[in-house]
């Protein structure tokens, strides 16, 4: 090992760079929603692909009842050893996402819940005074609330204050594929909440937007519609992983600051000195 080397945090050099939220232990940093996949088996593939260990499901448009059918989309991506993590997607009150998250736990057995209630149809942008309500009623209740949440600073600080496990704000509308239209608010939402999880939720729509979201600070990424329409979603899922990879090296790495103007790479000392004048 080199003397630099041994300078260096043992910690930085790690690759395996787990994470924890809500009790989880994970490797990955990628999380995979499962709608509107050309089929079942691209998305397993995709799962396969992108390695996401956490992966996201409606409940309000499955069938609960096949939870347990080997055939079923709960089935087969349980198979798969993933860990389920129930959202209440549809939802526009507190009172409708409070029950959606306890039907969850009670037919798939677990406290994990994504919460998103919705303000409109036509921006899907979250209510954040229902949110705030059903997020606290959801942590009091035991639930481990993964709040999906606009890129509010002070509405991310709120949720994370009433205790829910990770904060979870847009990059861009749901479906939008925009990439990170307002990175200065993330960074502000990530320098104001340094110990809690954060994960880049919605509008993200290539590997570039997800390597950009990790380059931020941000422990991980969740995807949906940006893998199961691409043109390959097998292929997407892939590009996602490696750039989710790149950006967390990139930030434990440190970029370089800004400068306005050029600075040389080579040291002024030791140059040979030249007459300019002719």
């Amino acid at each position: 090992m080199s003397v630099m080397a041994e300078l260096i945090d043992p910690a930085v050099l790690d690759r395996t760079d787990v994470w924890r939220v809500a009790g989880l232990e994970l490797q990955s940093r990628v999380l995979l929603g499962t709608s509107r996949y050309p089929s079942l088996q691209t998305l397993l593939n995709a799962l396969d692909a992108s390695g996401a260990e956490l992966v996201t499901v409606a409940i309000r448009r499955i069938n609960l009842a096949d939870a347990s059918e080997d055939e079923s989309l709960l089935g087969t991506v349980r198979a798969r050893g993933v860990h389920l993590l129930p959202n209440t997607a549809g939802c526009y009150t507190a009172k409708e996402a409070v029950l959606t998250a306890q039907l969850a736990r009670e037919a798939l057995e677990t406290n994990l819940v994504k919460l998103e209630v919705i303000g409109d149809d036509e921006t899907l942008y979250p209510d954040a005074v229902q949110l705030l309500k059903a997020a606290s009623e959801l942590v009091a209740d035991g639930f481990q609330v993964f709040a999906y949440c606009g890129d509010d600073p002070i509405t991310a600080r709120k949720l994370a204050d009433l205790g829910c496990a990770a904060v979870m704000p847009l990059a861009a509308p749901i479906g939008s594929g925009m990439g990170l239209v307002n990175p200065y608010a993330l960074r502000i939402i990530r320098e104001l909440l340094p110990d809690t999880p954060l994960i880049v939720d919605a509008g993200l729509g290539t590997a570039s937007d997800a390597a950009r979201a990790m380059e931020l600070g941000y422990d991980g990424v969740l995807l949906n519609t940006a893998v199961a329409r691409a043109e390959h979603p097998v292929l997407m899922a892939e590009a996602i992983r490696h750039a989710v990879e790149a950006g967390r090296l990139a930030f434990r790495a440190g970029r370089i600051p800004r400068r306005l103007y050029a600075k040389a790479s080579t040291p002024d000392t030791g140059l040979i000195e030249v007459d300019r004048e002719r």
